[in-house]
């Protein structure tokens, strides 16, 4: 992994153009792992409910972008998490994720959950490696083979 250099996270919202136009080609990367299935997992991606929103920018250029919404009174679920192909492995998916681990730990919550696909096996190795565990599948992803779903009790570093 050759780390990438000024990186510079932004917080913002829903409404941020740069994570709109990311959030555009994780739908087509997602529309082409997940095939059949993508549909189904397209409904519980709404962007109406996220006003957590954190984009990395190299320079000038949004290359990755990550959000989380409250899932419970003290527990938040990550959503859309993507990082530019080009940008890959070279740890942004990681300071995306710690920011918004720190983004909610400051708003008082105390865990994270997630879901992700068996096609996104990155994705799945970024959550072991920060931490996450592997937990039964929750509600509207309980029984569906190709989700995998993890949780992580966020502590103050």
């Amino acid at each position: 992994m050759t780390p990438i250099q000024n990186i510079k996270i932004q917080r913002s919202n829903s409404s941020n153009l740069d994570f709109l136009s990311l959030v555009k080609l994780l739908d087509k990367d997602l529309d082409i792992r997940d095939g059949a299935d993508h549909s189904f997992y397209a409904q519980y991606n709404k962007l109406d409910k996220i006003n957590h929103v954190v984009i990395a920018y190299a320079g000038q250029i949004p290359v990755g972008c990550g959000a989380f919404k409250e899932y419970e009174k003290d527990k938040v679920e990550i959503k859309r998490m993507y990082v530019l192909e080009n940008y890959r492995n070279k740890g942004i998916a990681g300071l995306i994720l710690q920011t918004l681990e720190q983004w909610a730990i400051e708003l008082g919550y105390s865990s994270a959950i997630l879901e992700t696909g068996l096609m996104q096996p990155e994705a799945i190795g970024l959550y072991k490696k920060s931490g996450y565990d592997t937990i039964p599948n929750y509600d509207q992803y309980a029984g569906i083979e190709n989700s995998v779903c993890f949780h992580k009790t966020l502590t103050k570093d």
